[in-house]
């Protein structure tokens, strides 16, 4: 079973083509649990984990004992470097370390899948014939955005392969970003308000296997 969409040109009106998105990607049952994995996944992979805090081996001060053991009716006390003193070194702080996990490429595969059935539940699919910009221009990818009625909404351009010009057009856009279709991730989508598919990029996803 597959999804017929209209194909719309970039002045937003029908071109009178359709394309089909198959069920297996676009029409599922979404697993809530392998897209948060998935999103977790990403996002812990983006941190640098470099956060780090002196104990009290690696803070300056002298390493004599302060006052001899008994006899001065205060409590024990070792060196200046204590952690219960001002200075002092740190109890139990962070050390750097990876927050990065692995996760399978079917649980991976199943939680993209999951994200895009999501915008198709949620009619947040836009496929538009494709885009042809001959430079840069964001004047004209912001007047498409327009005519396609999600300009206010965040949105990302799915592509079939790398066009520079469309990219740096996206990259001065704040809630407009472009990705291929090979480099999508669960993050990138779940992110997104709209999913902007190009007309070939469409037809990938309908061959065997497009979404892998």
């Amino acid at each position: 079973m597959t999804m017929q969409v209209d194909v719309l040109n970039i002045k937003g009106q029908k071109t009178g083509r359709t394309v089909e998105l198959p069920a297996e990607v676009f029409g599922i049952e979404p697993n809530d649990h392998v897209i948060y994995l998935a999103v977790k996944q990403y996002l812990a992979a983006g941190r640098q984990g470099t956060h780090k805090v002196k104990t009290r081996a690696e803070v300056k001060g002298a390493s004599r004992k302060l006052h001899k053991q008994k006899g001065t009716g205060g409590s024990r006390k070792g060196n200046i470097r204590n952690p219960l003193y001002k200075g002092g070194g740190t109890i139990f702080g962070p050390k750097p370390h990876a927050y990065d996990f692995k996760l399978n490429r079917k649980v991976k595969d199943l939680a993209k899948i999951s994200a895009l059935s999501y915008k198709a539940k949620e009619s947040a699919i836009v496929v538009v014939e494709d885009i042809q910009m001959d430079a840069p221009k964001t004047k004209q990818l912001v007047e498409v955005m327009k005519n396609l009625n999600i300009a206010d909404k965040k949105t990302l351009v799915v592509l079939p392969e790398y066009n520079d010009n469309l990219y740096l057009s996206t990259r001065n856009v704040p809630n407009v970003a472009s990705t291929l279709l090979a480099d999508i991730n669960t993050y990138e989508i779940m992110n997104a308000d709209v999913l902007v598919i190009t007309e070939n990029t469409a037809k990938i996803f309908a061959e065997e296997e497009a979404v892998a």
